[in-house]
């Protein structure tokens, strides 16, 4: 309670006599296939309803906590297994959790230290920003830790154009999202700012969860309480990372916020112990709460995780199926584009099928903490980089 009651500052039984027992609040749901394709409810036909659904065993079950979201997972890495979820496949706006997505889509194939000259639009976007330059050049990996720790909606756009164009990055996380059997996902921006027809589901942002804690450069990023960003020639910010349950909740290894109105707060965490990683997903959750409510279900995880029967499973991305590559230049003194940057080189694909997250090296995931500076401005946030967040404000979009 003291660590719970310490997020929420810092952030302003049912039992039967059976082997085990089915709790829906809701519809109930169709009997849809595990593996479906695009419209079916992936993961397993108890995944397919609108409510809360969990499995107790008959005998020693803990109750799983209240959550005031509209649609949660919480999910075992290690073995894919879905522990309990509520309205999974409902679509809901992303808001700045989409940045996993872009990450998963643009992480393997865009070289750390390439610079990416600032566009117009990238330098222009509001709100929560680190404030990019138009016309000055940034490494991939500085870009890639402002949009991590600060959620910076300029760092999402130059990454998108770094692959040729802004159409061309946002192409590419569709069909990142498709490969990685998302099939709830329509992304329309880079950075999850409000965008018609754009929504994704609790299940498709454990997905992109899993997804990503397979590459280290992410899990490098995830684990920084905070760097410096070379905003310009001479002058560097401090980037601190948003997620207050680092060094806070126990085995903690990161988490990405999103906040605007439509879709109130979402939230990614990730945690590990005794050698399984478990991810939370929540959305549209009451603002400044979502972290309290994040470590309330990672705690139950861990207690239950082995014990409760699972409603469902993560499904491994697709085995076949090539997607967009970036643009390449050759080897010689051109200069791309603003916004453009040279990839791995062209056909290579943007990830690899998932390993398994069991894989993830315990080593090193030693818990940091970090504060977010930020401001509500004109229904929207403004970040600012070098003071700690003033208590009850939301995070950035």
């Amino acid at each position: 309670m003291t660590l719970i009651r310490g997020i929420q500052a810092g952030r302003a039984g049912l039992l039967a006599a059976c082997a085990a027992i089915l709790i829906v609040v809701g519809a109930a749901p169709p009997a849809l296939a595990q593996q479906g394709g695009p419209g079916a409810a992936q993961g397993g036909p108890q995944l397919g309803g609108h409510g809360i659904v969990v499995n107790y065993p008959a005998h020693g079950a803990r109750k799983l906590p209240y959550v005031p979201a509209d649609a949660y997972v919480i999910a075992d890495a290690t073995t894919g297994q879905v522990l309990a979820a509520k309205d999974p496949h409902g679509h809901l706006p992303p808001a700045s959790t989409l940045k996993i997505l872009t990450t998963d889509t643009l992480m393997p194939v865009l070289r750390p230290g390439q610079p990416v000259v600032t566009s117009h639009q990238a330098a222009a976007v509001e709100p929560s920003k680190v404030g990019l330059v138009q016309g000055r050049s940034y490494r991939v990996h500085d870009l890639f830790k402002a949009l991590l720790l600060i959620s910076a909606n300029d760092a999402a756009i130059a990454l998108a154009q770094a692959t040729g164009s802004y159409r061309q990055g946002v192409t590419m996380m569709n069909a990142e999202a498709h490969h990685l059997r998302a099939y709830d996902t329509v992304a329309k921006t880079p950075n999850g700012l409000p965008a018609r027809g754009q929504h994704t589901s609790a299940y498709d942002l454990a997905l992109f969860a899993r997804q990503a804690i397979t590459m280290p450069e992410f899990r490098t990023i995830e684990l920084m309480r905070e760097t410096s960003f070379p905003l310009h020639a001479r002058h560097s910010v401090t980037l601190w990372n948003q997620n207050l349950m680092l060094g806070r909740y126990p085995g903690d290894i990161g988490g990405k916020i999103g906040w605007t109105t439509a879709s109130e707060t979402t939230f990614i965490g990730w945690a590990r112990r005794g050698g399984h990683t478990l991810i939370v997903t929540i959305m549209h959750c009451i603002p400044l709460t979502e972290m309290t409510y994040a470590a309330k279900l990672l705690t139950w995880g861990f207690a239950m995780d082995g014990r409760v029967r699972p409603v469902g499973v993560l499904v491994p991305p697709r085995a076949t199926g090539h997607r967009p590559a970036v643009a390449h230049w050759p080897a010689t003194g051109h200069r791309p584009a603003p916004g453009q940057t040279a990839a791995r080189g062209a056909g290579h694909r943007i990830a690899g099928q998932a390993r398994a997250a069991s894989s993830v090296p315990a080593a090193g995931l030693a818990a940091g903490g970090g504060l977010l500076a930020a401001a509500v401005a004109a229904g929207g946030i403004v970040l600012a980089v070098r003071r700690p967040r003033r208590k009850g404000n939301p995070p950035g979009p």
